[in-house]
């Protein structure tokens, strides 16, 4: 009973979570990242998988302008500081939840781990972010480098971490299939 209970806890978190993060997901892409693209005609930071260089960095701070950059600071970043923890909290109520399904734990822990790891390196790219903004007009070289590094980290870890809760689900639903195409069989 308890660890249906615990299941049911799990679920509902996940659903709560994963909400609040597409929510803001979506006013990210759709309101602020979109209106830094428009202003600067480039992709935002947040939006380069890859990284950037020093003179790519510096080309967009410089077309956002004044206005642009104070956007970036007012707007986009708060809602990024919320975004990595809902995102986490998501991910790590899932795999809690595939935990107590008797997924396995190795998976899981890792899972947990790229998760925590992906919002840290979120929130190191935002830090990054708002000291290029704040150092304007003369970022250094080496502050630009450290956060495109936390942008490439998060892409990576983020991607990592979602593969894992992608795996562990299919792993549980494959059980529960085989399960009860078979009950007789061994878990």
């Amino acid at each position: 009973m308890k660890e249906t209970q615990t299941s049911r806890q799990y679920g509902l978190l996940a659903v709560v979570f994963g909400l609040a993060a597409t929510g803001v997901y979506l006013v990210m892409i759709g309101v602020t990242l979109d209106h830094i693209q428009k202003l600067s005609g480039l992709r935002p930071f947040d939006m380069r998988p890859g990284g950037y260089s020093s003179e790519q960095a510096i080309a967009l701070l410089d077309t956002l302008g004044i206005e642009g950059r104070q956007y970036y600071l007012t707007r986009q970043i708060p809602l990024d500081l919320a975004y990595p923890a809902l995102m986490a909290l998501t991910l790590v109520s899932i795999l809690k939840l595939l935990e107590l399904q008797n997924a396995n734990r190795v998976l899981t822990r890792a899972g947990v781990w790229l998760s925590v790891g992906a919002a840290t390196a979120d929130y190191l790219e935002n830090a990054g972010i708002c000291a290029m903004i704040l150092s304007w007009p003369e970022p250094s070289t080496t502050l630009i480098q450290a956060a495109s590094v936390a942008s490439i980290a998060k892409a990576i870890l983020t991607t990592l971490a979602v593969m894992t809760v992608t795996i562990g689900l299919i792993f549980c639903v494959h059980r529960k299939m085989r399960n009860w195409l078979n009950p007789t069989a061994p878990n």
